[in-house]
């Protein structure tokens, strides 16, 4: 069982609602699961918002559950000072093939199946800098569930896999490097990115999270190309609902990514690959 609880990135409290609900479902997909049964779990400032909003962010939500095949169960509420919103998730998966986050091989391809980048552009948005067609863009990716990528995924020998969130790339990537024991070599310029985010950067946006993000991972991290410090934000730029980042035998690599964009998974590619790690190094950006 999962929970996932988040303020609204954005003012469309139906769209609010569909975020918040493929957000914590992702959580199911991210072990190879499939969602079961959820639970509202809402945050509501009743004397400042009207009765309408909270409607629209459940509508949202439930869309959500109904697309993934979950039933809704029920659910928690409370009056607060801003909206939160989120589920509580039961799935179900086989007991000797869920996925962890810590089973990489040396060898390893590491796939992407979403590309990076709304921490920053939600964050531009509030400043009107971001186009309406990219955060148009930004909304359509953020609101797809994981459920085809998983589905797809399972089809497949994953090694290891996780959902792309608030860590970023970078956190993410670490934990999974970690936990395996290996170094995981991230190609820069194989990254899928959202469609104005590298311009966000460069213009000198950033989130209330990249610094954490970044502090987490340096003591055990390197940059191997030479890219400004701007295009480097964008490994720790934080994720709402972002991707699953799967490890594979490198000859089922090529096959996967067919696969996914078979399926409709446009924007998944190969990001990088896993190595011995010789001097504790985990993440090498090439």
């Amino acid at each position: 069982m999962t929970a996932d609880f988040i303020t609204p990135p954005v003012n469309d409290p139906f769209v609010f609602g569909q975020i918040a609900a493929a957000n914590a479902l992702s959580d199911v997909y991210a072990m190879g699961g499939k969602p079961l049964a959820c639970l509202n779990l809402v945050a509501f400032p009743s004397k400042k918002l009207p009765q309408e909003s909270l409607r629209q962010i459940l509508a949202g939500g439930l869309s959500k559950i109904t697309e993934a095949g979950a039933v809704l169960a029920g659910g928690h509420s409370i009056d607060d000072d801003e909206p939160k919103y989120g589920l509580s998730v039961t799935g179900i998966v086989h007991p000797e093939k869920y996925w962890t986050n810590a089973g990489v091989r040396v060898g390893d391809a590491l796939i992407l199946t979403k590309p990076v980048g709304s921490g920053v552009l939600f964050n531009a948005a509030l400043k009107k800098w971001v186009s309406a067609r990219a955060m148009d863009a930004c909304i359509d990716i953020i609101t797809t569930l994981n459920r085809i990528a998983a589905e797809v995924l399972a089809t497949f020998e994953i090694h290891a896999a996780t959902d792309v969130t608030g860590f970023g790339i970078a956190g993410h990537g670490h934990e999974m490097a970690t936990g395996s024991g290996v170094c995981l070599e991230i190609e820069i310029e194989n990254l899928p990115v959202m469609v104005e985010a590298l311009d966000m950067y460069r213009r000198g946006m950033s989130t209330g999270v990249n610094a954490a993000n970044r502090s987490m991972v340096k003591a055990d991290a390197r940059f191997e190309t030479d890219l400004p410090p701007w295009h480097r934000e964008i490994v720790f730029d934080p994720q709402t609902n972002g991707g699953l980042m799967a490890a594979v035998p490198e000859v089922q690599a090529q096959p996967l990514v067919a696969a996914l964009h078979a399926a409709g998974i446009a924007d998944a590619g190969i990001i990088g690959r896993a190595i011995e790690s010789t001097d504790g190094t985990r993440l090498a950006f090439k």
